[in-house]
């Protein structure tokens, strides 16, 4: 398939179905994207038909993608990337701790985002920074990025994330906090467990105990702000450096957050994939701790 061509075949249920009902629900395209793809240069065509959303498809027609192109507008910035995977649709990277996702205010040239820009168009490419997961500026890990609004909408659904971090204190069992997570009252950044707040649940399993330190793995089953940082504080368990929830700064200088593992499948041949981010070197002053 040629890079910014997609093709999908029509199944038995979507036969009679609209071109609208078919690439929302068996493609995970939104009326959106349709709309961006037509009016910017794209094509959505069977064959030499070109479509329109609301036109009928049959079984074992094949709906042929053509994306328009695309411009970032990022400023570029050099600098390293610690790639873990890239390919035509996506790019796998391990964030360093320090470093924001996106630019901001405050952060308009020391970005992920800006350095993707110059690796990128160093290669001659030019595509708009999508990342898939947002990690805070402190945390380090596995970031996705993806190259195309349509590898976007296919592997969103299918990613699954598996942090590690330092908590303070003894944990010695499997344990979930579900406790609903509020923007504390005080704060324009500080999170609280609050029962007016969003639902938010986190799975964690303690794997290793280092000098009044757990050592743990956590995956979530909602997203939300500081959740991790949040949660393990509200049951006594602080991360390490994580001032902000009660975490002391004696060992390292920044939440002991890391996300570890990400698992996708690839938008194109369907196989999961695994990506691991080793284990950044500020966590070793605890790690490697004796008590």
């Amino acid at each position: 398939m040629a890079l910014g061509k997609f093709e999908f075949r029509v199944g038995e249920a979507h036969d009679g179905s609209s071109l609208k009902r078919f690439l929302r629900s068996a493609c995970v395209i939104s009326a959106r994207s349709m709309t961006v793809i037509k009016y910017n240069g794209g094509r959505i065509a069977v064959g030499d038909r070109e479509l329109r959303a609301h036109d009928i498809i049959r079984a074992d027609d094949t709906v042929t993608i053509t994306l328009p192109s695309e411009h970032n507008d990022i400023e570029p910035v050099e600098g390293t990337l610690d790639i873990l995977y890239e390919d035509d649709y996506l790019l796998i990277v391990n964030k360093p701790a320090s470093m924001p996702v996106h630019p901001t205010k405050i952060h308009q040239l020391d970005t992920l985002a800006n350095i993707v820009s110059f690796y990128q168009k160093g290669r001659g490419e030019d595509y708009l920074f999508r990342a898939l997961n947002r990690l805070d500026k402190d945390t380090s890990g596995c970031v996705i990025l993806v190259k195309d609004r349509i590898s976007y909408s296919l592997v969103k659904p299918t990613v699954r994330k598996t942090y590690i971090a330092v908590c303070e204190g003894l944990i010695t069992e499997d344990g979930v906090v579900s406790s609903p997570i509020a923007l504390a009252s005080d704060s324009k950044i500080k999170r609280t467990v609050h029962e007016a707040g969003a639902s938010a649940i986190t799975h964690y399993h303690p794997v290793s105990y280092h000098n009044g330190h757990t050592l743990c793995e956590l995956w979530l089953e909602t997203g939300r702000t500081h959740q991790i940082r949040c949660h393990m504080s509200s049951i006594g368990h602080p991360l390490a450096g994580d001032d902000l929830y009660g975490g002391s700064l004696k060992y390292i200088d920044r939440q002991a957050l890391h996300c570890q593992t990400v698992r996708i499948e690839h938008p194109v041949t369907k196989r999961e994939q695994i990506f691991t981010a080793a284990i950044p070197d500020d966590f070793g002053k605890i790690l490697n701790t004796n008590p």
